[in-house]
């Protein structure tokens, strides 16, 4: 999506850039080769294209970096089709931090050779400027949830009206979910049940919270009988994540410094962020920016904790409600790859009375949602969730759980388009159930003709 470099100068410019502000060679030399990390890659698996690997495309940022390689469009292709799971981090024994290297290169590319209004420039904007903003998001969806209530959202889906939307709102009109429950505003606190044993404040995100603010009641529910007082700061906003990763560093450093003025650290034992991809931003604020800020952030990132990972730390006050529920888990990739919380969440679960937890094949591989990704490089994402929907059916579980937005909008859209029986849930839905001893209702799904 980012422009060729035109000219001379423009070629110089880059190279600037790529040695001020993009990733240091020393990073660039962990990388032997190996190809330990080709498995893991979901786009090298697809495709088979060695510049399609994490390898691959190190070696391409690393010629670009030193000048041996102009950048172009045929690698910018490479790169965008890069879902930055960092899958490969994980499976990497030489310890390669392939986020901290893509991320960097893509901010000076940005600054530098930023895309063309042509190139998704509507879906941009979108992106840059109305999903990190929940005000806006809410203001935006306003019409489509009333068409959601009378079911004229419902019959057009069925129908297939989204066919005739070009292809990235297409996208965005499908990946909805088909109704927005426990809307309420979030209250400034919410003291613990019984005996405090902490006091925690909630980050809510952006889209997180205009589309899954029920997920953020039962964590709050769920914190409340686990003994912690929950606060959750009015002055918030977005965690800078979908900035960042469009390659704009300083709009993202900005969200950055809004959220930490607006908790108070002093207070507070934990920041407790629910979806994946928040999290790692938040707990990355010091490794994106050095600047004179960078103490502070990093006293602010060390508080942040996954729901799944604090409740484990703090040791979850067991259910008393059982759910005879078969379900399975999927990774989400900032969870498992960027923050490493792979087996908390599944130990919780376990906790939760008739549930038989079954472990999903190729759970650490992306599902395609990957923030935007399902957004700008639709074909991957859509061949990446059907093959996360194939391995979902043959686990024969009634419900999948995932701790993160992207994921959760991904995997209804595929069990909705495939009539798939299934629940998709988020870990911390299924515990608040627990404890209000209320059982799910299983869907009667039939095939919804989506596109």
């Amino acid at each position: 999506m980012w422009r060729s470099t035109q000219g001379p100068d423009s070629a110089d410019r880059l190279l600037t850039l790529l040695e001020k502000e993009g990733p240091p060679d020393e990073l660039f030399s962990r990388c032997v080769h190996c190809g330990l990390c080709t498995s893991a890659c979901p786009t090298y698996t697809e495709l088979f294209d060695e510049n399609d690997s994490p390898r691959g495309r190190i070696y391409l940022m690393r010629l670009v970096s030193e000048g041996r390689l102009p950048w172009s469009a045929e690698v910018a292709k490479h790169l965008d089709l890069c879902l930055d799971c960092r899958a490969c981090e994980t499976a990497c024994p030489s310890g390669v931090p392939y986020g901290r290297i893509v991320e960097p290169f893509r901010t000076a590319v940005h600054e530098c050779c930023p895309p063309a209004w042509w190139q998704g420039g509507l879906v941009r904007w979108l992106l840059a400027d109305v999903f990190p903003y929940r005000h806006r998001l809410r203001t935006l969806l306003f019409p489509v949830r009333m068409a959601q209530r009378i079911g004229l959202y419902q019959l057009a889906e069925k129908l297939g009206f989204f066919r005739l939307l070009p292809g990235a709102f297409r996208e965005m009109a499908t990946l909805l979910p088909p109704a927005f429950p426990e809307d309420k505003p979030l209250p400034p606190c919410a003291p613990a049940a019984g005996k405090p044993r902490a006091r925690v404040g909630l980050f809510v995100g952006c889209v997180a919270d205009v589309m899954f603010r029920h997920v953020h009641w039962a964590t709050i529910r769920v914190l409340q009988q686990n003994g912690c007082d929950v606060f959750i700061p009015r002055g918030q906003t977005c965690c800078g994540a979908i900035h960042f990763h469009l390659g704009d560093s300083p709009r993202a450093r900005r969200l950055a410094d809004r959220n930490i003025a607006a908790f108070s650290m002093d207070q507070l034992d934990a920041i407790i962020v629910n979806h994946a991809g928040c999290g790692a931003m938040l707990k990355e604020y010091p490794h994106h920016w050095h600047d004179d800020r960078r103490t502070v952030r990093q006293a602010w990132s060390d508080k942040v904790r996954d729901v799944n990972e604090f409740l484990d730390e703090l040791g979850l006050v067991r259910p008393a409600g059982a759910i005879p529920l078969t379900v399975t888990y999927h990774d989400a990739c900032h969870l498992a790859h960027a923050q490493k919380v792979v087996d908390q969440p599944r130990r919780l679960l376990q906790k939760i009375p008739g549930i038989k937890l079954v472990e999903l094949p190729e759970s650490l591989i992306c599902c395609g949602s990957a923030g935007s990704y399902n957004l700008l490089q639709r074909e991957m994402a859509q061949r990446l969730a059907r093959r996360k929907l194939e391995n979902i059916r043959a686990t024969g579980a009634e419900a999948v759980v995932a701790s993160n937005a992207g994921c959760l909008l991904q995997i209804m859209r595929e069990v909705r388009r495939a009539g798939f029986p299934i629940l998709v849930l988020h870990p911390m839905e299924l515990l608040d159930m627990a404890y209000r001893e209320v059982l799910p209702q299983l869907p009667q799904n039939k095939a919804t003709g989506l596109p």
